[in-house]
């Protein structure tokens, strides 16, 4: 561990208002959680209590307001162990209810509660929905999605370390984004610890039937047993991954790095609950070609969850960093030919995705008040934000560069950090030592306005030139088994696919997919590229093969990233439409929450 402040400690809390919470942490804070539950999985619920050990900010405050949706509350009682009065207020469709304690002098508050079946975190599969024919319960509490399994201020800004007690049926394994065990211990009770503390989206549980593979002395996989050693050797170089963050930016502040595959309905790529990240099975290539995911949810553990963006208006300074710090380890892992590929498809996202937005909404600082916390994700946070830092790069220089944002992390590791905070600490740190003006690098343009400043970085792969050439060919008439593919990484598939006119005609689209498989492959990333394009192009319609493929990829697998492009290319036409319908009325019960939130909308507006 490097740095000056013990683990977990954070002086001077920046506590800004957070249009997502209920809760008045600048009152009165939440400092550590202590969790007693009992997983049922026949009612679909967690059961128990929670206790919240407080700071209070305000000396005079005697009410502590807590983030729930839809908990059944119980008793609620102060730390000696007396009935506090509480009241459990309306309930909003965007934020849930508050819970309002009156807590006088206490120091403490312990509330009992039971969740509801359809917990928005909580996604609960049957036996015969897994692989290994058990049980499977996996959290998902980013953005605002932890308040519906556990009663607290759900807020980015206010951190907490925690405990916990879960008990489960025996024959399954509990883990945490915490300590944990590396295999059952025969009475299905588990007790955790995270003495670091974390803001609540960062707060994981997953059960089932799980074993452990070390893949070095820091990390390791945990998988249902068909799969753990295909992804323990799938993830292999994540110990090499560790070394090259820490020798850029810092030493690994967490202990350990471990990694979850979770079922095929898990929503995200992946998401970097500390110590334990999950990961969709969608990464399971076989060739380990997609672990820049991997790398992206390790850079987290510096930028996101070691310094946490306040409120989800300021998204990017999590989301922009870990993309640029996914680069960087992806260059020093596999080399610069790799990572220049990957960050032009970035770039080629970004553009692509700028049209369709509000302008408002091209901004790197957001304002979602009355909006929907999730909407806070997407190409602008991830993509522009990275472009920014790539841009210090290009005026600054790395090394310089390098030198800042390893000071950053380090003097504000555990604790949060807004836009305004932050651009005074960059011109303090950054610009003015290195004599370079805000309107050099075009500060408040890349904050504050709309689309890609002129002075964005722009990458030329070489690899990518072959790849247009054999596009130039195939078009002009050139048959697919001519042109020459062997090497290409799955981001020279992506390219061809992006690369092709609109309307290549039928027959060329059937002579690439019978030529290379297109539609079975086993690349998820390479199916999903193809897949979207068939649609938009219409090939889709006139090629059972690719229909079949369609609808199997929907069906079984959840990730957003995948949904929201292919239902949303569906619904464009009335055939597509009634495709879609038709498909998602299969899939929609082993989509989780968030991923069926969003297919809602999108079949709900056509």
């Amino acid at each position: 561990m490097t740095g000056t402040q013990p683990v977990g400690q954070a002086e001077e809390p920046l506590l800004p208002d957070d249009p997502h919470s209920y809760s008045r942490a600048r009152e009165v804070a939440v400092r550590h959680l202590s969790l007693d539950l009992e997983v049922d999985f026949e009612s679909r619920s967690l059961a128990g209590s929670v206790r919240l050990d407080l700071d209070r900010h305000a000396p005079d405050a005697s009410e502590l307001v807590l983030d729930t949706w839809q908990l059944e509350v119980g008793d609620v009682t102060l730390g000696d162990g007396s009935r506090a009065a509480y009241e459990l207020g309306e309930h909003d469709p965007l934020l849930g209810s508050p819970l309002r304690v009156r807590i006088g002098d206490a120091d403490s508050v312990v509330v009992h509660y039971r969740t509801h079946p359809e917990a928005r975190a909580l996604q609960w599969l049957e036996a015969e929905q897994t692989s290994s024919g058990h049980p499977f319960l996996f959290t998902q509490s980013q953005a605002i999605l932890a308040r519906s399994w556990v009663p607290l201020q759900d807020s980015p800004a206010v951190r907490f370390s925690y405990d916990a007690t879960v008990r489960v049926p025996p024959q399954l394994l509990a883990l945490m984004s915490a300590g944990n065990p590396t295999a059952r211990n025969g009475d299905g009770v588990h007790r955790f610890s995270m003495p670091q503390r974390v803001p609540s989206y960062l707060m994981a549980l997953a059960v089932g039937d799980l074993e452990f593979r070390s893949t070095g002395p820091r990390s390791g996989v945990y998988a249902e047993p068909d799969v753990v050693d295909a992804a323990a050797w799938e993830f292999a170089d994540t110990e090499q991954m560790i070394d090259a963050v820490q020798r850029r930016f810092g030493g690994y502040r967490w202990d350990r790095y471990d990694l979850l595959v979770a079922p095929a309905s898990f929503p995200f790529g992946g998401m970097e609950n500390p110590r334990l990240t999950f990961l969709t099975p969608t990464l399971l290539a076989g060739d380990r070609s997609l672990v820049s995911v991997v790398a992206h949810e390790l850079a987290h553990s510096w930028s996101g969850n070691l310094v946490t963006n306040a409120t989800w208006n300021d998204l990017w300074l999590n989301e922009g960093f870990t993309e640029y710090l996914e680069t960087r380890i992806v260059e020093d892992v596999y080399g610069e030919r790799f990572a220049t590929m990957i960050l032009q498809l970035y770039r080629q996202e970004l553009l692509s995705a700028l049209p369709r937005l509000d302008p408002r909404d091209t901004w790197l600082e957001q304002d979602l008040a009355g909006r929907d916390a999730d909407d806070a994700a997407g190409p602008v946070a991830y993509h522009k934000g990275s472009l920014f830092l790539s841009m210090l790069e290009q005026v600054v220089g790395r090394e310089r560069l390098d030198a800042f944002l390893t000071a950053y992390f380090d003097r504000y590791a555990f604790r949060s950090m807004d836009t305004p905070t932050f651009v005074g600490h960059l011109r303090a740190e950054l610009l003015d030592p290195a004599g370079v003006t805000p309107e050099q690098v075009q500060l408040e343009a890349w904050l504050h306005g709309p689309g890609l400043p002129d002075n964005a970085p722009v990458w030329h792969s070489e690899a990518f030139a072959d790849v247009d050439r054999a596009v130039e060919a195939l078009v002009a008439g050139r048959v697919a088994a001519e042109v020459d593919v062997s090497g290409w990484s799955p981001h020279e598939w992506i390219h061809l696919l992006r690369a092709l006119p609109d309307d290549p005609g039928a027959g060329l689209l059937a002579d690439l997919d019978e030529t290379f498989g297109l539609s079975e492959s086993r690349n998820s990333e390479i199916l999903f590229t193809w897949l979207r394009y068939a649609v938009e192009s219409g090939h889709v319609f006139d090629s059972l093969r690719a229909d079949r493929a369609l609808a199997d990829f929907l069906r079984r697998q959840g990730r957003i990233k995948f949904l929201r492009p292919l239902y949303t290319a569906l619904v464009e036409t009335d055939a597509g439409r009634a495709r879609a319908r038709e498909i998602y009325a299969v899939a929609r019960p082993g989509y989780h929450a968030v991923a069926a939130g969003v297919v809602d909308r999108i079949l709900d507006r056509s």
